[in-house]
């Protein structure tokens, strides 16, 4: 051995010849990783989009009988039928791919929901929106499964980043939704050069947010049913074999690449990270109930319940008239507030969110996003304060108005952290999420779609009853004037503070040395 090489030996840290090298990151299989966040980008964007006119539509209906202090009870109805259709079928939607596939069951999503949209904006009295909503709910349950796509299609080195990218498309659908709801509601009265000599929509002003919600969802399952692969370990191996025997019984020639030991690369892009199928069948409900998942989702109920109050609380305050105590804004003004909030809130996100993450740390941002909720609760009654003033919403109002949207975007932030961000780190100081543990979490692959229909189970019962009961405390305490008319804000903002202490529930990051 040369002087040299002595020489460089004796120079290198010791941790450097004996640490093991850090495993190589896969490269996201991008593709289906798009197809996959199509198919959830359909969720917000029909959760949102009946936000910015429903309260209303709730009045057109005639429900109401003409006291607009009521709205609350009827509209929280119609919103919470969406989520608690959901909750209920969650997880049967789960336990379906664990058994038949995760692609035709997730096939079935968007077709529904492009269906029961055009129903709902073809509605012309209450219950048919409940109706309509609910099989919206029903349709939509079954987006636990693509979460359960994303955990077979990535490994270890890669999952993080693929779950670090879902708030965004959350944040850009909720951003879309209330956008096209405020915008395109009425297009007779708001464009009338366009639409104002049309009757059918004069007779259904509703029509067109919803059939432009329903085509966003019908587009992602087309481009679904053509680009999407199985991933469910025991089918793919399945189909693999099959085409395997296929090529095997051609005859050989110098274009038969299956023949000479070479995968058929239809699939390859999927198996690359998908293990030998699991023979062990999927476990009952007890054994998923292990207490890191457990925690996790007491956490989420909250952050969910209180996220749901204030995102319903939003429209109906600023729909109901000045002298109740609202703003008194039609919906084009009311989709323009929350479309604009949504474009800053996603550049937020993409720019300064992970920095902020990394500078203060996970359960830092999670407390402190909680505490923001009870910020946008305490100011809506200033909110009504200053409007009945002026008379108008002046300047003190949307000065609020941007105080509020401002907190509520460290609120995303929360959701950021519950739906990716374990309270652990790894050797890169890389934050994993909390997705990542409850798929970890699993007894075994054959119930990751059990598990994941879970997680997703309990936020949609929380976002089922969240509305209903937000909504009617808003009605009661406008009715009998409860507080002033602002019980609903003291009772909210006990429920966000009391998800706040439960938030230091979470984890330490482990110390990594």
């Amino acid at each position: 051995m040369s002087t040299h090489d002595q020489n460089s030996i004796e120079e290198t840290p010791s941790h450097e010849l004996h640490d093991p090298p850090k495993p190589k990151r896969t490269p996201l299989p991008r593709f289906q990783l798009f197809i996959v966040f199509l198919i959830q980008f359909a969720e917000p964007v029909t959760a949102t989009v009946i936000y910015p006119f429903i309260n209303q539509f709730v009045r057109d209906t005639g429900i109401t009988r003409g006291d607009e202090r009521k709205t609350g009870y009827y509209a929280g109805v119609i919103e919470s039928a969406f989520f608690f259709a959901e909750a209920l079928t969650v997880f049967q939607w789960g336990r379906m791919s664990d058994k038949f596939g995760r692609r035709p069951v997730l096939l079935l999503g968007p077709l529904g929901l492009s269906i029961f949209m055009l129903t709902f904006g073809l509605s012309n009295n209450f219950w048919s929106l409940v109706v309509s909503r609910c099989m919206q709910g029903v349709f939509n349950g079954n987006i636990g499964v693509s979460k359960s796509v994303m955990g077979e299609i990535t490994d270890s080195t890669n999952i993080a980043d693929a779950f670090a990218l879902m708030p965004l498309n959350w944040s850009f659908g909720s951003t879309i939704g209330p956008i096209l709801g405020g915008l395109l509601s009425q297009p007779a009265k708001t464009w009338p050069d366009l639409f104002g000599k049309i009757l059918f929509f004069h007779q259904y002003p509703y029509f067109l947010p919803c059939a432009i919600a329903g085509l966003i969802a019908g587009v992602s399952g087309l481009i679904a049913s053509i680009g999407l692969k199985e991933t469910l370990p025991s089918a793919a191996s399945q189909e693999k074999k099959r085409r395997a025997a296929a090529a095997s019984s051609a005859t050989p020639s110098a274009t038969t690449g299956l023949l000479s030991g070479h995968d058929d690369p239809g699939y390859a892009a999927v198996e690359v990270n998908v293990p030998e199928p699991n023979t062990e069948a999927p476990p009952p409900l007890r054994k998923l109930l292990v207490r890191p998942v457990l925690m996790t989702l007491l956490v989420h109920a909250f952050l969910a319940f209180t996220d749901m109050s204030v995102q319903v609380l939003q429209p109906l305050v600023y729909s109901t008239s000045i002298s109740l105590g609202g703003l008194g804004f039609d919906p084009y003004h009311i989709g323009s507030i929350m479309g604009i909030w949504g474009v800053v809130n996603a550049v937020f996100q993409l720019t300064f969110l992970g920095r902020v993450i990394r500078r203060f740390g996970a359960r830092n941002v999670q407390k402190f996003a909680m505490l923001s909720y009870a910020i946008v609760l305490t100011l809506y009654p200033f909110l009504s304060f200053f409007a009945q003033r002026a008379g108008k919403a002046d300047g003190f109002v949307y000065a609020i108005i941007v105080v509020q949207l401002t907190c509520a975007m460290s609120n995303s932030a929360a959701y950021g952290m519950l739906d990716h961000c374990v309270q652990r780190q790894d050797t890169d100081g890389y934050t994993a999420a909390i997705q990542i543990l409850i798929l970890e979490a699993a007894p075994n692959r054959a119930s990751l779609g059990a598990t994941n229909g879970m997680a997703q189970a309990v936020g949609s019962v929380m976002r089922s009853i969240a509305p209903s009961i937000a909504s009617s405390l808003f009605s009661v305490s406008l009715q009998h004037q409860l507080a002033g008319g602002n019980m609903v804000f003291l009772v909210l903002l006990g429920v966000a503070l009391t998800g706040l202490r439960i938030s230091f529930l979470l984890p330490a990051p482990k110390s990594t040395s």
